[in-house]
């Protein structure tokens, strides 16, 4: 062999070498992530080749799957009442990806996850049958708050305190998932998330748009205030000046009710009508550290609340002078809440101080019904008050409904407890403000109960009719009443 043709040959070897190592390397290395990829087609492909798995509500499927014709991607993802369920089902599309419960259990609704696979479909090559999510959802408690919302724009929470099931999970405006879950619908996509869309029915305003909790928090500070023993009970007289100003300004807090006894009330007077004055003193006496302690104890400032979609943090900000601890106090200044946060707050009191994991998926099964995973009713269970502060506060939330500004809120033949909220929007309160309502709900009968968080961002009225006893209390009212079955 001359040296010219002994070069061709070493000169080839290296080549193929070279593409066996790059081979080895794509394989063993980046085989899963190039197969991950989300611009790999035939991922897409594969996940439409077959019908779906299915969400579950009550023993029934709200979702489904259809043939589509023509294409390569065999079918679609289908929606049963969809605007009713979109803020727990969230959407998956064929073009925009998936969310919430689509997005989370993505692989065990499209059969990809490996606890699906089944060896003996394995070895007869049989495609693997995708799994189920099963939710905490009641029907009719989704629908009663959904019907109750109407044309409002706002959201409903309803929870299980004794368990953490989530029994509803409503936002409104709502939004149709089957509309945009196929490859051509890129006209309803950009109407849905227009920028300039004030509706924004996409947003999940139930646990993922904090907003200034208003008077509702004042839940929050009384229980810092008797877990303190800055006062023994809620029975007890106060050091409240009326009006309040707030410390280090010449700014006067006052009451709505310019004539409620609010001076040196008791903290149950102060929740019957609502006084200003008083849970402002109380956060400045308690100082921020150890509403900041409280609030926390309820779940603010967690950026980890998962149920299992991710809800966004609540907020109890830091760093304060007394005048803005003061303003946190009612609820105010850099306070956010969703309506999660606050059903998460009438639960814990209405459990005896204790508040169970929030959660809307019970378990995740297989095709056949084999359980994946499976939440346990009453899990990781915390204690947030003592028994004695959540009863005292039971007593005192019972009033605001009885005889205080929570009216709208009676159930005939059922404890009902509550705390109105009315919170300012916009730059010197310009705008409409939001209108709360956080209450719970016991029928001594039969043992059923349920915390409630009603958030009206708008309903159209005029300024001076929002409320949260106007606005809110009624669709509190109705979605408890619902879980009671009534």
């Amino acid at each position: 062999m001359n040296k010219t043709i002994r070069r061709a040959a070493v000169f080839c070897l290296l080549l193929v070498l070279a593409l066996l190592v790059r081979v080895t390397w794509v394989q063993a290395y980046q085989g899963k992530a190039l197969a991950d990829d989300k611009h790999n087609r035939r991922n897409v492909i594969a996940q439409y080749a077959n019908p779906l798995g299915n969400i579950i509500v009550a023993g029934s499927p709200v979702t489904g799957s259809a043939k589509t014709s023509g294409g390569d991607l065999a079918y679609k993802r289908t929606y049963t009442d969809g605007p009713l369920y979109a803020p727990v089902t969230g959407y998956t599309s064929q073009v925009y990806g998936s969310t919430q419960l689509e997005g989370i259990y993505g692989k065990v609704l499209d059969g990809t996850d490996d606890r699906l696979k089944n060896p003996s479909d394995l070895l007869q090559g049989k495609a693997t049958r995708p799994g189920n999510v099963v939710t905490t959802i009641d029907p009719a408690v989704q629908k009663a708050a959904y019907e109750a919302l109407g044309k409002k724009k706002g959201a409903v929470v309803a929870i299980d305190p004794k368990t953490g099931r989530i029994l509803g999970m409503v936002s409104t405006p709502s939004y149709d998932p089957s509309t945009i879950t196929g490859s051509h619908d890129g006209d309803a996509w950009k109407k849905l998330t227009a920028g300039d869309d004030e509706d924004k029915a996409m947003t999940n305003r139930a646990m993922r748009q904090p907003l200034p909790p208003g008077s509702t928090f004042k839940l929050v500070v009384a229980s810092a205030a008797l877990e303190d023993g800055l006062y023994g009970s809620v029975d007890t007289a106060t050091d409240s000046p009326d009006p309040y100003t707030l410390p280090g300004t010449r700014t006067v807090l006052h009451n709505e009710n310019r004539s409620a006894p609010c001076e040196n009330a008791t903290l149950r007077t102060a929740l019957k009508y609502s006084c200003n004055n008083v849970f402002a003193k109380l956060a400045v006496d308690l100082g921020q550290d150890k509403v900041k302690a409280t609030a926390e104890k309820f779940g603010f400032n967690t950026d980890k609340l998962d149920v299992p979609v991710r809800a966004y943090p609540s907020v109890y900000p830091k760093g304060m002078d007394k005048a803005q601890t003061a303003l946190t106090g009612i609820g105010q200044f850099d306070v956010t809440a969703t309506p999660l946060q606050m059903a998460m707050v009438s639960a814990a009191l209405s459990n005896g101080g204790e508040l169970p994991a929030p959660h809307m998926v019970s378990e995740v099964t297989s095709a056949g019904g084999d359980v994946l995973e499976k939440h346990e009713d009453g899990a990781d269970a915390k204690r947030v008050v003592s028994e004695r502060t959540a009863e005292q506060l039971r007593s005192a939330m019972v009033t605001v409904v009885e005889d205080g500004t929570g009216t709208n809120a009676r159930i005939a033949g059922a404890e009902v407890g509550g705390k109105t909220g009315t919170a300012q929007h916009g730059v010197k309160n310009s705008k409409t403000p939001y209108a709360w309502f956080t209450s719970y709900a016991k029928d001594k009968r039969t043992g059923k109960e349920v915390a409630v968080a009603v958030l009206i961002e708008d309903s159209g009225a005029a300024r001076s009719e929002v409320s949260g006893n106007g606005l809110a209390a009624p669709v509190a009212q109705k979605t408890m009443k619902a879980a009671l079955g009534g």
